[in-house]
């Protein structure tokens, strides 16, 4: 290359000077982000510390709360405290009654059912359990049978405890159980005439149920010629012999009732009765446990000639009694004298139903208007016997003349309607 070369060289490499105007800016550019990142540094620290500062008042003053309240626990427990400790004591002793052992009673609501039995909340808004099986002295399907719902209170026994989760088991029926006892005794005590159900039989009587208890009533003291099979799912009066619930046993009579009900069955009153069977001389009625027979010329005025056409097994209807042997323990009906008029029994039986007790008022004055005209006359035949009719057609003292027994009424004469 020559000279020339160099030189053209060096004109291209040659570098312009700077002006100071440019390296002024530049300068100042650089000096002011300087003292900008310096500010905030500064800021920056002195942020931190006023946080550091603020932290450490608040945990200062937090700690000043807690020794005060560490002081008042410690001078005075309950500052301030609404509820007070004779309050405790109080709601404690609320509950001093409440004991979980077998046998003890208390106080509980049902609050939800199911099939085999119900929830209970009692003392201390604990819950317990009632089976089904022990909601009940009667046998039921569900615990609703026996009015047990949600909203149900009342007095529980507590007879167990369920070994999965310590909750206790109840029973109502130990309960009804003791009243059931004690209500027998006091119906034995009385002499009460009782209804009880046959459920059971065996070779020396029959089971029936009498205030939800079982009791038996031997063959012996059975009034009618039935087997126990023949007496299954029937109701029979009954009275109490033998009352011992520390033994476990109840004897009934059906004898002692059905001669109780007969002694108090007086001969012209009217009482209801079930048609029990039919016989071609007449029908069986029972009435209160005691079969009468209503006779087939006893039905009506009008000739009845098959009984079936006006009564049926089942059908209810009220009787007259006419007779009374208690020692055969036979008893003698009739729907025949309360016919509002001859044949009303075939024709219209709803209308002999409803006037029956209006019918028999009158045939009551009948009976006794025959009886004073009876006694008259045996006082005319008999002046020597000192007896005294007075104004109503009754008569004084009686002597042994006099028959003990009243009128049968099958024998008093009818009326001019009735013949």
């Amino acid at each position: 290359m020559g000279c020339l070369g160099l030189q053209q060289l060096s004109m291209r490499l040659r570098c312009f000077p700077l002006s100071s105007s440019s390296f002024s800016f530049s300068n100042s550019n650089h000096q002011t982000r300087k003292r900008n990142d310096s500010v905030s540094v500064v800021v920056v620290v002195v942020n931190s510390v006023a946080i550091s500062n603020a932290e450490t008042k608040e945990r200062l003053k937090l700690k000043q709360v807690f020794r005060e309240a560490r002081e008042r626990c410690l001078s005075d427990p309950l500052h301030g405290v609404s509820f007070t400790l004779q309050d405790f004591t109080h709601a404690l002793h609320k509950y001093d009654h409440f004991h979980s052992q077998l046998g003890t009673k208390v106080k509980g609501t049902v609050f939800c059912t199911d099939a085999d039995g119900a929830l209970v909340e009692i003392a201390a808004k604990s819950s317990a359990y009632l089976p089904l099986q022990e909601a009940c002295i009667h046998r039921i399907k569900h615990v609703e049978e026996a009015g047990i719902v949600p909203g149900f209170m009342g007095e529980f026994v507590i007879i167990g405890e369920n070994e999965a989760d310590d909750s206790l088991i109840l029973s109502l029926r130990s309960i009804q159980y003791d009243l059931a006892w004690e209500r027998c005794r006091q119906l034995q005590a009385d002499d009460v005439v009782v209804k009880g159900k046959v459920v059971g039989a065996n070779k020396g009587g029959v089971v029936a149920e009498v205030e939800g208890l079982r009791g038996f009533v031997p063959f012996s003291q059975i009034s009618m010629e039935s087997t126990g099979e023949e007496l299954l799912e029937k109701e029979l009066p009954l009275k109490f012999i033998d009352v011992d619930e520390e033994q476990s046993r109840l004897v009934l009579s059906n004898s002692k009732a059905i001669a109780d009900r007969q002694a108090q069955l007086e001969i012209g009153s009217v009482v209801t009765g079930v048609v029990q069977s039919l016989k071609p001389y007449g029908a069986f009625i029972d009435i209160g446990g005691i079969n009468g027979l209503l006779h087939v010329s006893q039905i009506s005025h009008n000739r009845v000639t098959h009984i079936e056409t006006v009564l049926q097994p089942g059908d209810t209807l009220k009787v007259m009694i006419l007779s009374h042997d208690q020692e055969r323990g036979r008893v003698s009906l009739s729907t025949k004298k309360l016919e509002p008029t001859p044949g009303d029994m075939i024709r219209n039986p709803k209308l002999v139903f409803e006037k029956a007790e209006e019918m028999a008022q009158t045939f009551r004055q009948r009976i006794a208007e025959a009886e004073a005209i009876a006694r008259a006359n045996m006082l005319r035949s008999q002046p020597e016997s000192g007896l005294i009719i007075s104004s109503d057609g009754t008569m004084g003292s009686l002597t042994s003349d006099l028959p003990e027994e009243r009128l049968d009424l099958s024998e008093v004469p009818a009326t001019a309607e009735e013949s």
